[in-house]
């Protein structure tokens, strides 16, 4: 879907990008192209799609799979799309507020960055069982995914992605790729699923999320109200941790086992 499409459309139905979904609208056909080869889909395949938009990834994909199920915040977008791809399942809903929509083999999507954490984190919260996840996001967020222990930006996001599976920083996307064009460079990260995953559900993330509830405090701390003492403690010397370690010294794995430990007690 190229420029000109893109513009003609927003023009015959009177679509205007909403700022405050963070809207800019991909029409560059070989980037297109490109994310949905990294996807992988075959014609079995379950697959999601979050914040569509005008169906830059959507049309392709629906050509692959008649299994596809698209979350658009944007009521106009929804209505747009539902009325113009016939074989995709068109979800009217904030994605970060939606409930059981099923389970996923691949999940894409063009994250807007405000709101970037929030769907990373519910994706690898609720759908883990997918196989891959393909995400384009601000480039200079990568740093934010793509990150170890003891550095500024290590925290819950950055340990999901390490525990859903195989990382992998794909390519740039310029500004000049969206209409709207963004001030901003984008890039397109894609993960595929490992054994680790396992661990993921919510309740592991809302465990992450006490971890580094307050950095700069001793983990033990922050665990404090999420099990006794005396199963912390266990918890901490089956896994070897010592004391007196804060949450941003640990490694993906680490945290894994410390769950296992405390919620097995």
């Amino acid at each position: 879907m190229n420029r000109e499409k893109i513009k003609d459309i927003m023009q015959s139905q009177g679509i205007l990008p909403q700022v405050r979904f963070g809207q800019n609208f991909l029409c560059d056909d070989k980037i297109i192209t490109s994310i949905v080869d990294l996807c992988e889909v075959s014609g079995n395949d379950r697959v999601l799609e979050i914040g569509p938009g005008l169906g830059s990834l959507t049309y392709p994909l629906s050509e692959l799979t008649g299994n596809l199920t698209c979350v658009e915040i944007d009521h106009g977008l929804a209505e747009y799309l539902s009325a113009n791809i016939s074989n995709a399942k068109i979800i009217d809903s904030d994605f970060t507020k939606i409930g059981d929509i099923g389970d996923f083999d691949v999940v894409v999507s063009n994250i807007p960055y405000y709101v970037m954490t929030d769907i990373m984190k519910k994706l690898f919260s609720d759908f883990s069982n997918a196989r891959k996840m393909v995400f384009m996001v601000e480039y200079e967020a990568v740093a934010r995914i793509d990150c170890g222990p003891e550095t500024k930006q290590y925290g819950p996001l950055s340990i999901l992605c390490s525990l859903y599976g195989s990382y992998r920083y794909e390519f740039k996307v310029p500004h000049t790729a969206f209409v709207p064009q963004p001030r901003t460079t984008s890039a397109v990260i894609s993960f595929s699923r490992e054994d680790t995953a396992d661990i993921l559900c919510p309740e592991f993330v809302k465990f992450l999320n006490t971890c580094f509830s307050m950095r700069r405090k001793m983990l033990k701390k922050n665990l404090a109200a999420a099990a006794s003492s005396e199963v912390i403690d266990a918890a901490f010397k089956t896994v070897g941790i010592k004391d007196n370690a804060r949450a941003e010294e640990l490694e993906p794995e680490e945290f894994s086992r410390l769950y296992s430990e405390i919620n097995n007690k």
